[in-house]
C-alpha cells in the first residue's frame, strides 16, 4: 500500500523561480501549497545565475533566498530530495507518487525547468569535461574553479551567459569555439547560423562599438558577408576570445583533459584543410543549449506541440498556464526557455489562474489573472537574455491555438 506523506490544496512540483513564485502567491491567497524538489535545496539555476541587468547585478542566490524566506513566512511546505516518478488522476484528485510517499491535491503545477542538452563528440567522456551547467555550479554555488584553463564547445546564448559569470568569477578560458560538425550538432556547428543568433544579442555585448555593429549587420541583413570575413582568432567579449570560425574536433588526454584539437573553418562550416592545431587546456564545458523538461506533463496525459522557438517539445497551454487536463497547470521553463524573471512572472500568474478555478481570489479574480497576463508580457519583452529568437511570436501561435480549440476566456 503506498504510504500518503501529505494532502494538501495545491502541489507544485519545481522549487526555481517560476515553482517557488507561485507557491508563495497561492499561498498568500489563502491556498495550502506543498512543493517538491529533486535537488537537496530550493532555488533551482538560479543560485548559481548572475548578470548585469538595468545597471544593476541581478544576483539569482539573493532572489532565491528571498523566495524561499517568503515561503516560509507563508507556510509553505518544501520537500528537497524527493523524485516524482508518477501521476494520476482519480475522482478529481491528483495522485503524486513521490521517492517519499504520495501526495494529493486538487490541482497541480509542473515547474520543472529545463535541461542541458548532451553534445557528443570524440574525448567528451574523459573527466575535466563536464556541461557549461555543471561549470557554472561549481564556480557560483560550489565556489569551486572547473581548473585552470578551459575551453567552452559550443556558441549560443546560455554559453555567453555562463562564459560572462565564470570570467567575472575569476576563471580562465581560452576562448568560446563551434562544435563538430556533423548529424549531432546541425546548424549549431554553422558560424552562419550562430553570427545570426548573437547579432540579436548585440544589446549584451561590452561596448557601444560592438552593440552598434550588432543593430547595423541585423538591420542591413550583413550575416553572410561577417560570417566569411570573420576573424579566425576570433573577437574578445568580456576577454574571452569568441571564435566563430574555429571549430573542436576532438578533446584529448590520457587519464583526464590535456588538450583540445580545433581547427578553422569557413563560412560554411567546412574545415579548412591544413589548419588543425592542438589547444592546452584542464577542462572543457559542453553547451549544447537548454531544452524544456516536460516528461512529467506527458505521463499527466498533456498533449505536447514543438515548437523550436521556445526550445522543442512543450506541453498544450493557455495563455493562462492552463493545460487541457483539468487541475493541471504549467509556468516556467516547461512552457518554452526564457529567463528566470519570466519564469517567476509564470508563477505568479499560474498561481492567479489557480486561484481563480479554486473561487478564493474574490470579485475582482478575473482582474488578478489578467494583470498578472500583462506582467509576463511586460516582461517577456523587456528580458535582457532571450534564449532564441521569435519567442513572442511563437508564444501568439501557442495561444492562438489554444483560442481555437478550447476557447476564450480567463
Amino acid at each position: 500500500m503506498t504510504e500518503v506523506i501529505q494532502q494538501t490544496d495545491l502541489i507544485v512540483v519545481g522549487a526555481g523561480p517560476a515553482g517557488l513564485s507561485a507557491a508563495n502567491r497561492a499561498a498568500e491567497f489563502g491556498l495550502q501549497v506543498t512543493v517538491i524538489d529533486e535537488f537537496p535545496e530550493p532555488g533551482g539555476r538560479m543560485l548559481g545565475q548572475f548578470h548585469e541587468e538595468g545597471g544593476h547585478w541581478w544576483v539569482g542566490k539573493k532572489i532565491a533566498d528571498e523566495l524561499i524566506a517568503e515561503a516560509i513566512g507563508h507556510g509553505v511546505r518544501i520537500h528537497c530530495g524527493v523524485s516524482v516518478y508518477g501521476m494520476l488522476q482519480v475522482d478529481g484528485r491528483w495522485e503524486v507518487s513521490t521517492s517519499k510517499g504520495a501526495i494529493f491535491a486538487p490541482r497541480v503545477l509542473l515547474a520543472t525547468g529545463a535541461a542541458e542538452i548532451p553534445m557528443p563528440l570524440p574525448g567528451w567522456t574523459l573527466p575535466g569535461v563536464m556541461s557549461i551547467g555543471a561549470a557554472q555550479v561549481m564556480t557560483n554555488v560550489n565556489f569551486v574553479k572547473p581548473g585552470r584553463r578551459g575551453l567552452i564547445i559550443g556558441i549560443n546564448v546560455l554559453a555567453m551567459a555562463i562564459a560572462r559569470e565564470l570570467s567575472v568569477s575569476g576563471v580562465s578560458l581560452t576562448g568560446i569555439v563551434l562544435p563538430p560538425a556533423g548529424p549531432l550538432a546541425g546548424t549549431a556547428a554553422q558560424p552562419k547560423t550562430n553570427l545570426r543568433l548573437l547579432m540579436g544579442l548585440s544589446h549584451l555585448a561590452p561596448s557601444q562599438l560592438l552593440r552598434w555593429g550588432g543593430k547595423i549587420a541585423v538591420a542591413c541583413r550583413l550575416t553572410n558577408l561577417i560570417a566569411k570575413f570573420y576573424p579566425k582568432k576570433g573577437i574578445r567579449m568580456w576577454d574571452i576570445p569568441l571564435r566563430m570560425r574555429t571549430a573542436a574536433l576532438s578533446i584529448n588526454g590520457n587519464e583526464r583533459v590535456e588538450s583540445v584539437t580545433l581547427a578553422h573553418v569557413n563560412s560554411q562550416g567546412e574545415i579548412i584543410e591544413g589548419s588543425q592545431w592542438e589547444e592546452k587546456v584542464d577542462f572543457v564545458a559542453l553547451a549544447g543549449g537548454l531544452y524544456p523538461l516536460a516528461e512529467l506533463t506527458s505521463v499527466a496525459g498533456c498533449p505536447f506541440i514543438y515548437t523550436p522557438e521556445l526550445g522543442g517539445h512543450i506541453p498544450l497551454h493557455s495563455e493562462q498556464m492552463r493545460t487541457p487536463v483539468k487541475g493541471l497547470y504549467v509556468a516556467g521553463n516547461i512552457t518554452g526557455v526564457e529567463s528566470a524573471l519570466v519564469a517567476m512572472s509564470q508563477g505568479r500568474l499560474a498561481a492567479a489562474s489557480i486561484c481563480y478555478d479554486a473561487s478564493v481570489l474574490g470579485d475582482d479574480g478575473e482582474l488578478k489573472v489578467v494583470e498578472a497576463m500583462e506582467e509576463v508580457n511586460h516582461i517577456r519583452t523587456t528580458a535582457l537574455i532571450q534564449f532564441h529568437p521569435g519567442i513572442t511570436e511563437a508564444r501568439r501561435t501557442i495561444y492562438g491555438m489554444w483560442k481555437e480549440t478550447f476557447g476564450v476566456g480567463v
